[in-house]
């Protein structure tokens, strides 16, 4: 059994995954109420045998945290700059072979019913696979068990996808909406 394995199994939490291993893909990650979430997220990829990088805010990539980070594929996003990071990254999924990048679309650990769309526009844009990871402080399970495809149509895609989350139970419970 591998450490991450281990670690999850300590703590009580179960892995569930019945999607493919995609070359490419974005990971749609929710309820997000917690600094634990990014743990528990990547203990549980690890513990599948694979590699995921992720977004984070610049904040988090001060010294030494920053070079741990992006170590282990953090990618900074800097708030305050309004450059186009979804072209950006539309354009790193389509000139790299293996990619898989998991993205919070609450975009913040507070209560919010506005979701980001940007994962939805990359993934459509670079034609590659959304999988809805869970983590459920409720049974106390990370799971990844499905895959959306987006179609194009940003707010029925994502009224989809906040539909499948609803019955998830974050840390805090309180700050999580999928309205």
């Amino acid at each position: 059994m591998g450490l991450s394995k281990l670690i999850l199994k300590m703590a009580g939490w179960t892995v569930r995954c019945t999607v493919p291993d995609y070359p490419k893909s974005i990971i749609c990650v929710a309820p997000h109420t917690s600094n634990w979430d990014f743990i528990l997220g990547k203990l549980a990829y690890a513990s599948l045998g694979r590699k995921a990088g992720f977004l984070m805010k610049s904040s988090w990539f001060f010294f030494p945290l920053g070079l741990i980070f992006k170590a282990i594929g953090g990618i900074p996003v800097n708030r305050k700059v309004h450059g186009d990071l979804t072209t950006a990254l539309i354009h790193k999924f389509n000139t790299t072979d293996q990619l898989n990048i998991a993205i919070t679309p609450e975009g913040t650990r507070s209560l919010t019913t506005r979701w980001h769309t940007g994962f939805l526009r990359i993934a459509y844009g670079a034609g590659i696979p959304i999988i809805l990871g869970v983590i459920d402080f409720g049974t106390r399970s990370l799971l990844l068990e499905q895959t959306f495809t987006p179609t194009g149509d940003f707010d029925a895609d994502l009224r989809a996808i906040k539909d499948f989350y609803k019955s998830y139970t974050g840390r805090f419970p309180e700050k999580f909406s999928a309205e």
